[in-house]
Protein backbone atom coordinates (compact mmCIF):
# COMPACT_ATOMS: atom_id res chain seq x y z
CA UNK A 1 0.00 0.00 0.00
CA UNK A 2 1.59 3.29 -0.93
CA UNK A 3 2.31 5.63 2.29
CA UNK A 4 0.28 8.56 2.47
CA UNK A 5 1.35 11.77 1.18
CA UNK A 6 1.57 14.35 4.59
CA UNK A 7 1.54 18.24 4.44
CA UNK A 8 3.69 19.88 6.88
CA UNK A 9 1.61 21.69 9.63
CA UNK A 10 2.49 24.85 8.48
CA UNK A 11 0.98 24.41 5.22
CA UNK A 12 -1.84 22.80 6.69
CA UNK A 13 -2.53 26.08 8.48
CA UNK A 14 -2.11 28.20 5.50
CA UNK A 15 -4.61 26.33 3.03
CA UNK A 16 -7.13 26.26 6.36
CA UNK A 17 -7.01 29.60 6.91
CA UNK A 18 -5.97 31.50 3.69
CA UNK A 19 -3.18 32.98 4.33
CA UNK A 20 -0.80 34.64 2.24
CA UNK A 21 1.93 32.83 0.99
CA UNK A 22 5.53 33.61 2.79
CA UNK A 23 8.48 35.09 0.72
CA UNK A 24 10.87 32.97 2.04
CA UNK A 25 13.67 35.07 -0.20
CA UNK A 26 13.50 37.43 2.90
CA UNK A 27 14.59 35.57 6.18
CA UNK A 28 12.07 34.86 8.96
CA UNK A 29 8.75 35.51 9.05
CA UNK A 30 7.50 37.83 11.61
CA UNK A 31 3.96 36.95 13.91
CA UNK A 32 1.90 39.78 11.17
CA UNK A 33 2.96 37.54 8.38
CA UNK A 34 5.68 39.91 7.05
CA UNK A 35 9.62 39.43 5.42
CA UNK A 36 12.16 42.21 5.87
CA UNK A 37 11.80 44.44 2.74
CA UNK A 38 15.53 45.09 2.84
CA UNK A 39 18.10 42.44 3.18
CA UNK A 40 21.62 42.03 1.83
CA UNK A 41 20.95 40.97 -1.68
CA UNK A 42 20.63 44.82 -2.55
CA UNK A 43 23.61 46.01 -1.18
CA UNK A 44 25.65 45.12 -4.03
CA UNK A 45 24.11 47.34 -6.65
CA UNK A 46 25.89 49.80 -8.37
CA UNK A 47 24.17 53.07 -6.98
CA UNK A 48 26.77 54.85 -7.60
CA UNK A 49 26.82 54.50 -11.52
CA UNK A 50 23.25 56.52 -11.86
CA UNK A 51 23.23 59.77 -12.97
CA UNK A 52 21.08 62.42 -11.41
CA UNK A 53 20.97 66.40 -11.72
CA UNK A 54 23.04 68.12 -9.06
CA UNK A 55 21.45 67.83 -5.37
CA UNK A 56 19.46 64.53 -6.39
CA UNK A 57 20.39 61.42 -4.84
CA UNK A 58 19.00 57.71 -5.07
CA UNK A 59 18.44 54.83 -2.82
CA UNK A 60 17.33 51.24 -2.39
CA UNK A 61 13.98 51.84 -0.65
CA UNK A 62 12.57 48.00 -0.89
CA UNK A 63 13.55 44.75 -2.51
CA UNK A 64 10.74 43.24 -4.56
CA UNK A 65 11.35 40.20 -7.18
CA UNK A 66 10.26 41.29 -10.61
CA UNK A 67 9.10 44.80 -9.43
CA UNK A 68 6.69 45.97 -11.78
CA UNK A 69 3.93 48.70 -11.34
CA UNK A 70 3.06 50.45 -8.32
CA UNK A 71 -0.08 51.55 -6.41
CA UNK A 72 0.34 53.70 -3.16
CA UNK A 73 -2.83 53.63 -0.56
CA UNK A 74 -3.95 57.10 1.28
CA UNK A 75 -2.11 55.30 4.39
CA UNK A 76 0.67 54.89 2.74
CA UNK A 77 0.82 51.12 1.94
CA UNK A 78 2.80 50.16 -1.01
CA UNK A 79 1.31 47.64 -3.75
CA UNK A 80 3.52 45.84 -6.55
CA UNK A 81 3.00 43.54 -9.34
CA UNK A 82 4.88 40.91 -11.28
CA UNK A 83 4.84 40.20 -15.01
CA UNK A 84 7.69 37.65 -15.12
CA UNK A 85 6.67 36.02 -11.86
CA UNK A 86 3.39 35.33 -10.42
CA UNK A 87 3.34 37.54 -6.71
CA UNK A 88 1.11 40.81 -5.65
CA UNK A 89 3.15 42.28 -2.67
CA UNK A 90 2.59 44.79 -0.42
CA UNK A 91 5.28 47.37 1.50
CA UNK A 92 5.45 49.40 4.03
CA UNK A 93 7.51 51.96 5.71
CA UNK A 94 6.44 51.57 9.72
CA UNK A 95 8.95 53.59 11.66
CA UNK A 96 8.96 56.58 9.33
CA UNK A 97 12.17 56.17 8.46
CA UNK A 98 11.55 56.68 4.09
CA UNK A 99 12.71 53.07 3.91
CA UNK A 100 10.34 50.18 3.76
CA UNK A 101 10.71 47.52 6.19
CA UNK A 102 8.04 45.34 6.04
CA UNK A 103 6.74 43.01 3.05
CA UNK A 104 4.04 40.51 2.57
CA UNK A 105 3.40 38.38 -0.35
CA UNK A 106 -0.54 39.22 -1.36
CA UNK A 107 -1.15 36.55 -3.67
CA UNK A 108 1.03 34.14 -5.80
CA UNK A 109 0.02 31.63 -8.40
CA UNK A 110 -1.09 34.42 -11.14
CA UNK A 111 -1.15 34.68 -14.27
CA UNK A 112 1.08 38.20 -15.05
CA UNK A 113 -0.22 39.78 -12.41
CA UNK A 114 1.40 43.33 -13.69
CA UNK A 115 -1.40 46.10 -12.76
CA UNK A 116 -1.91 47.05 -9.19
CA UNK A 117 -4.77 49.85 -8.62
CA UNK A 118 -6.08 51.18 -4.67
CA UNK A 119 -9.45 52.63 -4.19
CA UNK A 120 -11.62 52.69 -1.30
CA UNK A 121 -9.86 50.34 0.68
CA UNK A 122 -9.32 47.44 -2.01
CA UNK A 123 -6.80 46.38 -3.96
CA UNK A 124 -7.50 46.07 -7.63
CA UNK A 125 -5.02 43.15 -9.73
CA UNK A 126 -4.71 42.72 -13.13
CA UNK A 127 -3.85 39.69 -14.42
CA UNK A 128 -3.47 38.70 -17.93
CA UNK A 129 -7.41 38.07 -19.17
CA UNK A 130 -9.11 38.93 -15.82
CA UNK A 131 -9.21 41.94 -12.84
CA UNK A 132 -10.02 40.76 -9.26
CA UNK A 133 -9.95 42.61 -5.79
CA UNK A 134 -9.07 42.02 -1.96
CA UNK A 135 -11.26 44.35 0.13
CA UNK A 136 -10.09 45.83 2.78
CA UNK A 137 -6.67 44.79 2.30
CA UNK A 138 -5.19 46.90 4.58
CA UNK A 139 -6.28 45.40 7.82
CA UNK A 140 -5.55 41.82 6.74
CA UNK A 141 -2.30 41.97 4.87
CA UNK A 142 -0.95 38.64 6.49
CA UNK A 143 -4.37 36.85 6.09
CA UNK A 144 -5.76 38.69 3.05
CA UNK A 145 -7.78 35.71 1.68
CA UNK A 146 -8.83 34.60 -1.94
CA UNK A 147 -9.19 37.70 -4.58
CA UNK A 148 -12.65 38.22 -5.93
CA UNK A 149 -13.12 37.96 -9.47
CA UNK A 150 -14.98 41.01 -11.13
CA UNK A 151 -14.36 40.59 -14.85
CA UNK A 152 -12.71 37.53 -16.79
CA UNK A 153 -13.41 38.10 -20.11
CA UNK A 154 -10.18 39.72 -21.27
CA UNK A 155 -8.26 37.84 -24.68
CA UNK A 156 -6.26 35.40 -23.27
CA UNK A 157 -3.15 36.16 -25.45
CA UNK A 158 0.15 36.79 -23.55
CA UNK A 159 1.64 38.65 -26.87
CA UNK A 160 1.01 41.95 -24.87
CA UNK A 161 -1.20 40.44 -22.51
CA UNK A 162 -0.13 41.82 -19.29
CA UNK A 163 -1.72 45.26 -17.85
CA UNK A 164 -1.32 48.38 -16.46
CA UNK A 165 -4.34 49.72 -13.99
CA UNK A 166 -5.48 52.54 -12.37
CA UNK A 167 -8.39 54.76 -11.67
CA UNK A 168 -9.38 57.94 -13.35
CA UNK A 169 -10.62 61.21 -11.78
CA UNK A 170 -14.34 59.91 -13.57
CA UNK A 171 -14.21 56.76 -10.74
CA UNK A 172 -13.76 54.31 -13.80
CA UNK A 173 -10.78 51.75 -13.69
CA UNK A 174 -8.92 52.13 -16.46
CA UNK A 175 -7.57 49.09 -18.55
CA UNK A 176 -5.39 48.52 -21.67
CA UNK A 177 -5.69 45.59 -24.09
CA UNK A 178 -2.23 44.93 -26.07
CA UNK A 179 -1.80 44.00 -29.75
CA UNK A 180 -2.11 40.48 -29.57
CA UNK A 181 0.93 40.86 -32.38
CA UNK A 182 4.36 43.16 -33.67
CA UNK A 183 1.98 44.43 -36.23
CA UNK A 184 -1.66 43.04 -37.33
CA UNK A 185 -4.80 44.48 -37.98
CA UNK A 186 -7.48 42.36 -35.51
CA UNK A 187 -10.90 42.65 -35.96
CA UNK A 188 -12.14 43.09 -32.51
CA UNK A 189 -11.91 46.16 -31.51
CA UNK A 190 -11.01 45.48 -27.87
CA UNK A 191 -7.21 44.80 -29.27
CA UNK A 192 -4.74 47.77 -29.11
CA UNK A 193 -7.20 49.83 -26.92
CA UNK A 194 -7.79 50.72 -23.71
CA UNK A 195 -10.72 50.06 -22.02
CA UNK A 196 -12.91 51.64 -18.50
CA UNK A 197 -15.08 49.85 -16.18
CA UNK A 198 -17.02 50.24 -13.14
CA UNK A 199 -15.27 49.40 -10.12
CA UNK A 200 -17.78 46.25 -10.17
CA UNK A 201 -16.83 44.82 -13.35
CA UNK A 202 -19.60 46.30 -14.77
CA UNK A 203 -20.32 48.63 -17.93
CA UNK A 204 -16.84 48.00 -20.18
CA UNK A 205 -16.20 49.84 -22.78
CA UNK A 206 -13.53 50.96 -25.19
CA UNK A 207 -12.03 54.47 -24.18
CA UNK A 208 -9.06 54.82 -26.88
CA UNK A 209 -8.13 53.07 -29.91
CA UNK A 210 -5.15 52.48 -31.90
CA UNK A 211 -2.58 51.76 -28.71
CA UNK A 212 -0.03 49.01 -29.25
CA UNK A 213 0.80 48.75 -25.88
CA UNK A 214 0.54 51.04 -23.08
CA UNK A 215 2.18 49.83 -19.66
CA UNK A 216 1.32 53.37 -17.90
CA UNK A 217 -1.07 56.11 -18.07
CA UNK A 218 -2.12 59.21 -15.99
CA UNK A 219 -4.24 62.02 -15.51
CA UNK A 220 -3.08 65.52 -15.52
CA UNK A 221 -3.71 67.37 -12.17
CA UNK A 222 -5.37 70.01 -14.04
CA UNK A 223 -7.34 69.50 -16.84
CA UNK A 224 -7.92 66.04 -15.66
CA UNK A 225 -7.06 64.23 -19.00
CA UNK A 226 -5.34 60.95 -19.47
CA UNK A 227 -1.42 61.05 -20.32
CA UNK A 228 -0.41 58.09 -21.32
CA UNK A 229 2.57 55.97 -22.78
CA UNK A 230 2.87 53.89 -26.19
CA UNK A 231 5.22 51.09 -27.31
CA UNK A 232 5.50 51.16 -31.12
CA UNK A 233 6.15 48.25 -33.23
CA UNK A 234 9.36 46.35 -34.27
CA UNK A 235 11.55 45.29 -36.96
CA UNK A 236 11.59 48.30 -38.68
CA UNK A 237 15.12 49.32 -38.03
CA UNK A 238 17.09 51.04 -35.60
CA UNK A 239 15.52 54.69 -35.58
CA UNK A 240 12.30 53.75 -36.51
CA UNK A 241 9.74 53.99 -35.69
CA UNK A 242 9.82 56.16 -32.38
CA UNK A 243 7.75 55.37 -29.33
CA UNK A 244 4.70 57.30 -28.46
CA UNK A 245 3.78 59.79 -25.38
CA UNK A 246 -0.18 60.39 -25.88
CA UNK A 247 -3.09 62.39 -24.06
CA UNK A 248 -6.82 61.97 -25.06
CA UNK A 249 -8.98 64.52 -23.69
CA UNK A 250 -11.88 62.61 -24.60
CA UNK A 251 -12.98 59.09 -25.77
CA UNK A 252 -13.04 57.54 -28.89
CA UNK A 253 -9.80 58.67 -30.22
CA UNK A 254 -7.73 56.38 -32.73
CA UNK A 255 -3.81 57.19 -31.99
CA UNK A 256 -2.51 55.13 -35.07
CA UNK A 257 -1.76 51.54 -34.91
CA UNK A 258 -1.38 49.41 -36.96
CA UNK A 259 -1.37 52.46 -39.77
CA UNK A 260 0.75 55.24 -38.78
CA UNK A 261 3.69 55.23 -36.11
CA UNK A 262 4.63 58.75 -34.36
CA UNK A 263 1.97 61.02 -36.46
CA UNK A 264 3.31 60.80 -39.73
CA UNK A 265 5.16 57.21 -40.80
CA UNK A 266 2.97 54.82 -42.71
CA UNK A 267 3.13 51.23 -41.39
CA UNK A 268 4.65 49.44 -44.59
CA UNK A 269 2.09 47.00 -44.31
CA UNK A 270 -1.18 48.57 -43.28
CA UNK A 271 -0.55 52.15 -44.02
CA UNK A 272 -2.32 52.63 -46.78
CA UNK A 273 -5.52 51.58 -45.02
CA UNK A 274 -5.90 55.09 -43.48
CA UNK A 275 -4.04 58.07 -43.49
CA UNK A 276 -1.63 59.60 -40.72
CA UNK A 277 -3.84 62.67 -40.94
CA UNK A 278 -6.53 61.04 -40.40
CA UNK A 279 -5.27 59.75 -36.76
CA UNK A 280 -4.06 60.94 -33.53
CA UNK A 281 -0.42 62.33 -33.45
CA UNK A 282 1.61 61.90 -30.64
CA UNK A 283 1.72 64.34 -28.07
CA UNK A 284 5.53 63.55 -28.12
CA UNK A 285 7.73 61.22 -30.09
CA UNK A 286 9.97 59.64 -28.05
CA UNK A 287 13.14 57.38 -28.25
CA UNK A 288 13.03 54.17 -30.97
CA UNK A 289 12.47 51.33 -28.89
CA UNK A 290 13.20 52.94 -25.72
CA UNK A 291 10.08 51.09 -24.22
CA UNK A 292 8.57 54.00 -22.08
CA UNK A 293 6.07 52.43 -19.42
CA UNK A 294 4.47 54.12 -15.92
CA UNK A 295 4.84 57.71 -16.10
CA UNK A 296 3.66 60.83 -13.17
CA UNK A 297 2.83 64.33 -13.05
CA UNK A 298 5.31 65.70 -10.24
CA UNK A 299 2.80 67.31 -8.28
CA UNK A 300 5.15 66.77 -4.81
CA UNK A 301 7.43 69.86 -3.19
CA UNK A 302 10.90 68.18 -2.05
CA UNK A 303 11.98 68.36 -6.07
CA UNK A 304 12.70 72.30 -7.03
CA UNK A 305 9.47 74.18 -8.80
CA UNK A 306 10.92 73.58 -12.64
CA UNK A 307 9.97 70.08 -12.29
CA UNK A 308 6.62 70.58 -10.48
CA UNK A 309 3.84 69.46 -13.37
CA UNK A 310 5.92 67.94 -15.87
CA UNK A 311 6.01 64.64 -16.73
CA UNK A 312 8.46 61.82 -15.34
CA UNK A 313 8.90 58.63 -17.64
CA UNK A 314 10.13 55.24 -16.62
CA UNK A 315 11.86 53.85 -19.73
CA UNK A 316 11.85 50.04 -19.75
CA UNK A 317 14.81 49.98 -22.53
CA UNK A 318 15.21 48.64 -26.32
CA UNK A 319 15.78 45.11 -27.13
CA UNK A 320 15.59 45.47 -31.19
CA UNK A 321 18.08 47.43 -31.38
CA UNK A 322 21.69 47.30 -32.74
CA UNK A 323 22.81 49.80 -29.64
CA UNK A 324 20.86 49.73 -26.77
CA UNK A 325 18.70 52.99 -25.80
CA UNK A 326 16.57 53.97 -22.89
CA UNK A 327 16.93 52.11 -19.22
CA UNK A 328 16.14 55.22 -17.80
CA UNK A 329 13.95 57.88 -16.41
CA UNK A 330 13.26 60.47 -18.86
CA UNK A 331 11.75 63.98 -18.29
CA UNK A 332 8.96 65.62 -20.07
CA UNK A 333 8.44 69.59 -19.86
CA UNK A 334 5.10 70.85 -20.99
CA UNK A 335 3.75 74.22 -21.56
CA UNK A 336 0.11 74.10 -20.58
CA UNK A 337 -1.16 71.07 -22.23
CA UNK A 338 1.48 71.02 -25.42
CA UNK A 339 4.32 68.73 -24.50
CA UNK A 340 8.09 70.22 -25.24
CA UNK A 341 11.28 69.22 -24.36
CA UNK A 342 12.41 65.34 -23.29
CA UNK A 343 15.51 64.99 -22.18
CA UNK A 344 17.15 61.96 -19.81
CA UNK A 345 16.69 62.64 -15.63
CA UNK A 346 18.38 59.10 -14.33
CA UNK A 347 20.57 57.47 -16.23
CA UNK A 348 23.25 54.65 -16.00
CA UNK A 349 21.40 51.43 -15.80
CA UNK A 350 22.90 50.37 -19.10
CA UNK A 351 26.56 50.03 -19.23
CA UNK A 352 27.47 51.96 -22.82
CA UNK A 353 30.77 50.04 -23.71
CA UNK A 354 29.66 46.85 -23.29
CA UNK A 355 25.90 47.05 -23.76
CA UNK A 356 24.56 45.36 -20.68
CA UNK A 357 21.95 46.61 -18.35
CA UNK A 358 21.78 45.77 -14.89
CA UNK A 359 18.71 47.72 -14.06
CA UNK A 360 14.89 48.60 -16.17
CA UNK A 361 12.45 50.74 -14.83
CA UNK A 362 8.92 50.22 -15.23
CA UNK A 363 7.06 52.56 -13.15
CA UNK A 364 7.33 55.87 -11.19
CA UNK A 365 5.19 57.40 -8.13
CA UNK A 366 5.17 60.29 -5.82
CA UNK A 367 5.21 60.07 -2.44
CA UNK A 368 3.73 62.78 0.03
CA UNK A 369 6.82 63.76 0.89
CA UNK A 370 7.78 64.75 -2.58
CA UNK A 371 10.41 61.96 -3.00
CA UNK A 372 9.82 59.92 -6.15
CA UNK A 373 9.85 56.17 -6.43
CA UNK A 374 10.72 53.88 -9.20
CA UNK A 375 10.71 50.79 -10.09
CA UNK A 376 13.20 47.94 -11.41
CA UNK A 377 11.81 44.35 -12.76
CA UNK A 378 15.83 43.46 -13.62
CA UNK A 379 17.12 44.47 -10.59
CA UNK A 380 14.83 43.32 -8.03
CA UNK A 381 14.32 46.69 -6.18
CA UNK A 382 12.10 49.69 -5.79
CA UNK A 383 14.36 53.40 -5.57
CA UNK A 384 13.69 56.51 -3.73
CA UNK A 385 15.01 59.77 -5.57
CA UNK A 386 15.38 62.18 -3.30
CA UNK A 387 16.54 66.04 -3.42
CA UNK A 388 18.36 68.09 -0.99
CA UNK A 389 19.69 70.85 -2.80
Amino acid sequence: MKKAKTIPFLMLVALCCNQAPKDKSSGPVAEDGSVAAITEASASLPLNTIKLPPGFSISVYAEVDNARSMAISPAGTLFVGNRNEDKVYAVQDTNGDQVADKKWVLASGLNMPNGVAFRDGALYIAENSKISRLDGIESRLGNPGKPTVIYDKYPTESHHGWKYIAFGPDGKLYIPVGAPCNICESKDPVYASITRMNPDGSGLEVFASGVRNTVGFTWHPETKEIWFTDNNRDSMGDDLPPCELNTAPKAGMHFGYPYCHGGTIADPEFGKKRPCADLVSPAKNLGPHVAPLGLKFYTGNMFPDTYKGHLFIAEHGSWDRSKKVGFKVTLVKLNGNQATTYEPFAYGWLNESDQKAWGRPVDVLVLKDGSMLVSDDRAGVIYRITYKG
